[in-house]
């Protein structure tokens, strides 16, 4: 197969495929890169960090799949995929491990003071009793998107102790009873604002979901709440939550995913205390990563034997 690999993914799993297939890497190029490397491609994998363009894809005639090394498909022109008949999977599942643990990091980070507290001890000074922190155990954990990212929060939210509720695009009854056995109490969106302690964002960024925290949304979560973002940057109005910071009607909050986004880009929260940022590092960790990659692998192979009469799984569902 020829293969056009446009974000980096594990390492051993590119050293498979360059064994076995013609494999070009073309890490985070720029779109006229894209356009240069892509014409004789069959597969192309990606991650987020790329953006994936009909005008890109329309240049690859040969174009039969397209693996998404994670989650979100803000960064692809999914309807040109329809159209083109382009076999699109995805792989949510080892990210979600990753991306559920660094929500609590940064939850349990914001609730003992652990950035300063490190800070002060550095500086010799032994700040002890001023470091008063609070317990996740029997607060309420908002979560705003329970899919399959924030079904992963939920787990641990209740394994913590915490009352978790949540919110979905779709309440279904179904959903509504699925979710009720796994210790999540659906309710509405501006209920979940209302009631969290902690505030954990995990959708997608399409038109319904831009700018869901806005200072409405602010203006309903109480002040001693903490908010964390883990979906994409432009689900945040970063200068609504700067405001609502500023101002105290919030206590803290946690942001890996920004509205600007890259080298040189400094958010408008950096100057903030009580708010840790950092560079969309929420899938980044060794094990997800490698078994990303294990599951590529799987997934080249089982479409190559599909191709000569077998049947490809959904890597998606065999990642969870």
């Amino acid at each position: 197969m020829k293969i056009l690999i446009a974000s980096s993914i594990h390492k051993d799993a590119i050293q498979k495929l360059e064994q076995e297939h013609d494999v070009i890497c073309a890490f985070n190029a720029r779109d006229d890169e894209l356009k240069a490397v892509i014409p004789d491609r069959e597969v192309l994998i990606f991650r987020s960090g790329v953006q994936i363009t009909a005008d890109i894809m329309s240049r690859a005639p040969d174009l039969k799949l397209i693996l998404r090394a994670g989650s979100g498909v803000d960064n692809i022109d999914v309807d040109y995929v329809e159209e083109r008949g382009i076999r699109l999977i995805r792989i949510p599942g080892p990210g979600a491990k990753a991306v559920a643990e660094l929500s609590f990091a940064f939850m349990l980070a914001l609730s003992r003071n652990l950035l300063k507290a490190d800070q002060l001890t550095r500086q010799g000074h032994f700040t002890k009793s001023q470091l008063t922190g609070y317990l996740l155990t029997g607060k309420t954990l908002g979560i705003i998107g329970v899919g399959n990212i924030g079904s992963r929060v939920a787990y641990l939210g209740n394994a913590w102790g915490m009352q978790v509720v949540g919110c979905v695009e779709f309440p279904t009854p179904a959903r509504v009873e699925g979710l009720c056995q796994q210790g999540v109490h659906l309710t509405d969106y501006k209920h979940v604002l209302q009631s969290a302690d902690f505030i954990s964002i995990h959708v997608p960024l399409k038109a319904s979901t831009r700018y869901l925290i806005d200072a409405q949304a602010l203006s309903h979560v109480r002040s001693e709440a903490i908010l964390v973002n883990l979906a994409r940057g432009g689900v945040v109005d970063e200068s609504a939550l700067l405001a609502a910071l500023q101002e105290s009607r919030l206590r803290g909050a946690a942001l890996d995913v920004h509205e600007a986004e890259g080298e040189g880009k400094v958010s408008p929260l950096a100057g903030l205390p009580n708010v840790i940022l950092t560079p969309h590092i929420g899938a980044g960790t060794f094990d997800s990563q490698s078994e990303i990659g294990e599951i590529v692998l799987r997934t080249v192979s089982e479409y190559m034997a599909e191709e000569t009469g077998g049947a490809l799984e959904d890597a998606a569902a065999s990642a969870i």
